[in-house]
């Protein structure tokens, strides 16, 4: 397969390295690899050992925690600009979850010294960092409400509005999901998700085609998330 990223540009064309100095680039530059995943291709598993940061290129990567032998929970998806395992900067020594690629991925892996050091000098990046690991924290947050309170028609629609977010919808995430990643991320059964999903179909929430799933009425399904 082609390579479609020059190595050179990696971290120029990168929104949160923008506006670093030559020499922060260089050192970064020096301590990185880029590695392609492809569709289906594990990236880390849970439990094994961390040892860099993983900053995403290009592609999709699903996150889970492993909870029981065939059971998972999905808790986030990874774009470009997202960062993977960042904890290992604070001293985790291993991951606290899995990722997978869901469609073909490029990801820089970097390593975690190099990183420490870039965010100890450089205030400017580590507020940047600091931001997008925030909306990460919220979107854990709502995972966590989604199981604690919500019915299972109201997970649904929470999980659909969470993959249907602009950046996802740029990738055309569903084509990349099967019905069980789906009810993984809502915390459901495959059985359910593919009966709320036509139900949703035949009062106008959404459309079904094929494995794609097209959300018509985005108001509606807020006040499902919501109320359900």
């Amino acid at each position: 397969m082609p390579d479609k990223i020059n190595t050179e540009s990696i971290f120029d064309s990168a929104a949160c390295f923008q506006g670093l100095y030559p020499e922060e680039l260089e050192k970064l530059s020096d301590s990185k690899t880029r590695v392609q995943y492809l569709r289906g291709e594990n990236v880390f598993k849970q439990g094994a050992f961390s040892p860099h940061v993983t900053y995403v290129l290009s592609g999709l990567v699903r996150v889970y925690l492993q909870t029981g032998h065939n059971r998972q929970l999905n808790i986030r998806m990874a774009g470009p600009g997202d960062f993977l395992s960042f904890s290992s900067v604070f001293g985790e020594s291993t991951y606290n979850y899995s990722a997978l690629a869901v469609k073909d991925a490029w990801v820089c892996m970097i390593e975690k010294d190099a990183l420490r050091n870039l965010l100890q000098t450089n205030a400017d990046f580590a507020l940047r960092i600091v931001s997008r690991n925030c909306r990460n924290e919220t979107q854990l947050l709502d995972v966590i409400g989604n199981l604690s309170y919500k019915q299972m028609r109201g997970k649904l629609a929470s999980a659909l509005l969470y993959l249907s977010s602009e950046s996802f919808m740029k990738e055309q995430v569903f084509q990349h999901l099967t019905r069980q990643d789906i009810a993984d991320f809502a915390a459901i059964s495959t059985e359910s998700t593919i009966k709320f999903l036509k139900e949703f179909e035949s009062e106008g929430i959404v459309e079904l085609k094929k494995r794609d799933i097209e959300i018509t009425d985005m108001k509606k399904l807020e006040v499902m998330s919501r109320n359900s």
